[in-house]
């Protein structure tokens, strides 16, 4: 006998057509993962701008840390405790056609998976601290037919958790989040990245979240940082008069004091000194040095980042001269390190810290092998070794 949750199942789509009133055209599906683009303070976020230098007692042009990386490695000396990654597949799962008057626009249906983990080191061991599996899809804002936006996509969602196909893997440990609405105005960017920054946006709200929880759970101070993997995309969230809330910039603050971020991937051109753009100046930092801390700052926001570069493999062993480079962020908080910028020692010794944690192996797989740090590099592996295959999160569609 066929189970009545079975013959009940629908296809994701098949339950948004009937919601919405759209016309499904069961459109090919297709990856709309590329290299995701990093925020490179001073280009593409240009309210954030070179102000300064960003430490107490800045190098010049270069400072290097070889010595006290060794150092620290016979003392078997780490701080950096915490490892966080933050992974999302998305894919274009659908065209959908919605009436606008006397005429229907078709525009494409979004969804992924998002995956947000953290694994934390004691005693050299790397083992799972936490992690959260989501599936978020993004429609058009012109999908709700009543065009106010007051609860019907939360009700969507409520019905997709209820009677779709997404049942079927809720045993798996994936949850369906939400669906979220991009707008339709007509401008210069594609309807499918207007999706896909949806989902990015829940994948940094999750991390947040994960910094909270440590926070909350006392696990981050002095002794324990958390290293997040790429850029450290965070901001003030403002109320309705475009302002911060004094009790959540001191909660934010708080958050942030033990979390430094590693990118990658930079653009060169973002690397400023003495507040021009020189990319020259970070080609040619030598082997195991880092770049004086550059001090990042914005009029109508009291955050200001700390940015360096620190080089941890021989140009002459990598494919070009930006590979072996770690672009390093941290949020300044405190009053003294807004003031003054970070403490120089405090720079050296994370830079030697990081130095300490390459790779030991050229992963030929991954191009990224001359930037990755091992336990950063684990982290990333397990949280996206928990995707369902691309052909099992299509058929859910």
């Amino acid at each position: 006998m066929i189970n009545d949750d079975i013959t009940k199942r629908k296809k994701i789509t098949r339950i948004i057509e009937e919601t919405t009133g759209g016309k499904s055209y069961k459109a090919h599906k297709y990856s709309l993962d590329h290299d995701r683009k990093q925020l490179e303070y001073g280009e593409e976020d240009p309210t954030f701008k070179w102000v300064k230098s960003g430490e107490t007692e800045p190098p010049s042009p270069y400072k290097s840390v070889e010595l006290l990386a060794k150092k620290l490695a016979a003392r078997d000396e780490q701080v950096l405790t915490y490892f966080l990654d933050g992974s999302r597949r998305i894919f274009k799962v659908d065209e959908m056609a919605y009436s606008t008057g006397d005429r229907s626009v078709i525009y494409p249906t979004v969804a992924g998976q998002v995956g947000v983990g953290i694994c934390k080191r004691v005693d050299k061991r790397v083992s799972a601290e936490d992690l959260v599996r989501e599936i978020v899809i993004s429609l058009p804002a012109i999908a709700d037919p009543s065009g106010k936006n007051s609860g019907f996509f939360e009700a969507l969602s409520e019905k997709l958790n209820k009677g779709s196909e997404l049942t079927r893997i809720k045993h798996s440990g994936w949850m369906f989040t939400e669906t979220r609405p991009y707008d339709v105005k007509n401008d210069d960017k594609k309807p499918e990245d207007k999706g896909t920054a949806k989902i990015q946006d829940l994948m940094i709200e999750r991390e947040k979240e994960m910094v909270r929880k440590l926070v909350q759970q006392g696990k981050l101070n002095q002794d324990n940082y958390l290293v997040k993997d790429g850029s450290l995309e965070y901001r003030l969230t403002r109320d309705d008069k475009d302002s911060y809330d004094k009790r959540s910039y001191q909660i934010f603050k708080q958050n942030y004091n033990w979390v430094i971020g590693l990118s990658k991937q930079f653009n060169p051109e973002a690397c400023f000194d003495k507040g021009k753009s020189n990319p020259g100046y970070i080609a040619k930092l030598p082997l195991y040095h880092r770049t004086p801390v550059a001090y990042y700052g914005n009029e109508k926001e009291p955050l200001a980042f700390a940015v360096w570069y620190i080089r941890l493999r021989s140009a002459e062993r990598t494919r070009t001269q930006f590979d072996g480079i770690l672009k390093v962020e941290k949020i300044l908080v405190r009053d003294e390190e807004l003031r003054r910028g970070m403490e120089t020692e405090t720079v050296d010794r994370l830079s030697a810290l990081i130095i300490n944690e390459r790779n030991p192996t050229c992963y030929g797989l991954d191009t990224r092998w001359a930037n990755h740090i091992y336990p950063i590099y684990l982290t990333e592996r397990f949280v996206k070794s928990q995707y369902l295959s691309e052909e099992s999160f299509l058929h859910l569609f």
